[in-house]
């Protein structure tokens, strides 16, 4: 560990959190359909996509009935993208001639994407065509992340209202979103991307020759356009099998610090559109506070642990004092870190470093940030309402505490709205915990390890950690292309977007007809310090008490396995 490293990563989450705050207040006006400089330009289209689909703007929606359009649409995005990838044989721009995917591959691909989680357990420039990368994998990076922030801004309407019944429209979200917020920074990032070296071409592959003078074919790929919506949507998808280790997506230092800041400045440009449209911006601010203290918390772990010698490196007496194993030279141990906090934190599930070769206790460090509930700050839009129901439940156990009826942003929370909470916050570790627990004793599931003992434990609970936490991002040592696999993530995948957004829109529904209260001398504050403190307390119990007891048998007794053979050499 060194001053550098430690300056790049408070360099690179000071800029992220800094240029969320401008892009948190237009997103705001995007929210509640207010006048933007793209007005001109995209006005005309928005208005010919609701007349096409017979969309009526100025009619607002139920919860249900926000929920049900929620549900329809991801269901008619997911018989779409698997008839793409079950037939892409079939379909143009396949100069490879990839074949069509086997049942249980598109099935969890098609998952994986409508949920915004961009899992992979296939090698992609093996697998897919450029059309299926396109049409099938990059529409549904806008749509699904779109999905997420179309959520989070009924929820904030939720906060904001006084007796209302509706949280907005779920079509006209979803429209404007994409229109004024995702395409335009998409089109930005992109020919940022292609100035920087990333290739944007439809040819198939290009041979070269290498420096041995072999011949050599390199994949090819529409790489920068897919690589923009990836990280801004945090979808995390690679369009290669390395992600962004692969110099083709993430080539250079300044690519990759670009990529750092785009995974997550819209996730916290969600939560300062909340404070902007619920009038709270003080308290908007203590939970940013609460998200990049969480993440500086983990990038300082995965940094101190990624600088410490690693064992076969200690046994020969090599004199390297930095893991350097699975990643990149060009990023080193600290660009490595926090890279690795940013993506576990907002459900990027994008990697430019394997975390199957870190060290036990930052691969545990990574799987502790999906696991708290992804709202570090999470995914677009997701990170914003997960945050909330912490902030919910944190409200409640203040109330117990001094005897009041607890209240947050002028809402009284009562026994409905707790329930629904906690609902929420049990789907995600029903799943990791259930589906793990199950695989762990399942002869067909064990078979896709490669490990065994602790780090084979770490490789199935991560899997399952990610799938359930919308993340995509994997331990690499295992080979979940098979279809015990496939389809039990996918299942998972489906229950941590859903069983977690369908309960959140019936707390926002039951919020919404609750009277905007004013603040009162006994109103608990939640915009400072306090506040902070407890919500961090609330966050770190939850976590601790669901996950403690697993991560102790998979990460935490490794890294005491590996001291100890450290402590034992010569």
């Amino acid at each position: 560990m060194d001053l550098r490293g430690w300056a790049e990563i408070l360099f690179t989450l000071g800029v992220t959190v800094a240029l969320a705050v401008p892009l948190g207040a237009y997103l705001a006006r995007v929210w509640q359909g207010g006048r933007t400089w793209l007005d001109p330009v995209l006005g005309p289209v928005e208005r010919v996509l609701y007349a096409a689909f017979g969309v009526d703007p100025k009619k607002s929606q139920t919860w249900l009935g926000y929920a049900m359009s929620v549900l329809a649409f991801s269901i008619a995005s997911f018989v779409v993208l698997y008839l793409i990838l079950r037939f892409q044989d079939l379909l143009p721009f396949n100069p490879q001639g990839f074949k069509g995917a086997s049942p249980d591959l598109a099935f969890n691909t098609a998952v994986s994407f409508i949920t915004n989680t961009n899992w992979q357990s296939y090698t992609p420039e093996q697998t897919l065509s450029a059309f299926s990368q396109m049409a099938g994998l990059t529409s549904h990076n806008f749509l699904s992340a779109a999905a997420g922030i179309a959520v989070a801004a009924a929820v904030t309407r939720a906060f904001a209202a006084h007796r209302a019944e509706g949280l907005g429209n779920f079509w006209v979200d979803l429209t404007r979103i994409s229109l004024y917020v995702l395409l335009p920074i998409s089109i930005v990032a992109a020919l940022a991307f292609v100035a920087l070296g990333e290739p944007q071409t439809l040819t198939g592959h290009v041979d070269m020759a290498a420096i041995e003078g072999a011949k050599q074919t390199n994949i090819l790929y529409p790489t920068a356009s897919q690589e923009a919506i990836k990280q801004l949507g945090t979808n995390g998808g690679g369009i290669f099998n390395a992600n962004s280790a692969h110099p083709y997506e993430n080539p250079n230092a300044v690519t990759n610090l670009l990529e750092e800041i785009e995974m997550n400045t819209l996730s916290y440009a969600c939560v300062f559109a909340f404070g902007w449209v619920v009038a709270a911006r003080r308290d908007a601010r203590a939970l940013v506070a609460v998200m990049a203290i969480f993440v500086l918390a983990a990038s300082a772990v995965i940094y101190w642990a990624e600088t410490q010698p690693a064992p076969a490196l200690h046994a020969v007496h090599a004199s390297a004092q930095v893991n350097m194993e699975g990643k990149e030279v060009r990023f080193g141990a600290p660009g490595s870190a926090v890279w690795t906090a940013f993506t576990t934190g907002a459900s990027d599930g994008g990697v430019n470093a394997t975390p199957d070769a870190m060290m036990p206790l930052a691969g545990g460090a990574a799987m502790f940030m999906i696991q708290l509930g992804e709202i570090l700050p999470g995914g677009v839009g997701s990170g914003l309402y997960g945050m909330l129901v912490m902030a919910v439940v944190a409200v409640f156990v203040a109330g117990l505490m001094v005897g009041r009826t607890p209240e947050y942003l002028g809402k009284k929370i009562e026994a409905r709205e707790v329930k629904f909470a906690v609902l929420a916050m049990l789907a995600m570790p029903l799943a990791i915990l259930g589906f793990s627990g199950v695989a762990a004793v399942t002869p067909v599931a064990l078979k896709a390890l490669e490990n065994s003992g602790p780090h084979g434990l770490s490789e199935i609970l991560y899997a399952y950690t990610s799938a359930s936490g919308n993340n995509g991002s994997a331990f690499a040592g295992i080979s979940a292309n098979a279809p015990y696999w496939n389809s039990t993530l996918g299942v998972a995948m489906y229950l941590g977007r859903f069983a977690i957004a369908l309960p959140v829109l019936a707390l926002a529904g039951a919020l919404a007809a609750k009277p905007k209260l004013a603040a009162s001398g006994g109103t608990f504050p939640t915009d400072g310090p306090l506040f902070v403190g407890l919500l961090i307390g609330v966050i770190i119990i939850i976590g601790g008490l669901l996950y403690f007891p697993a991560q102790a048998l998979g990460p935490i007794v490794e890294h005491f396995m590996v001291a100890q053979a450290v402590a034992a050499q010569p």
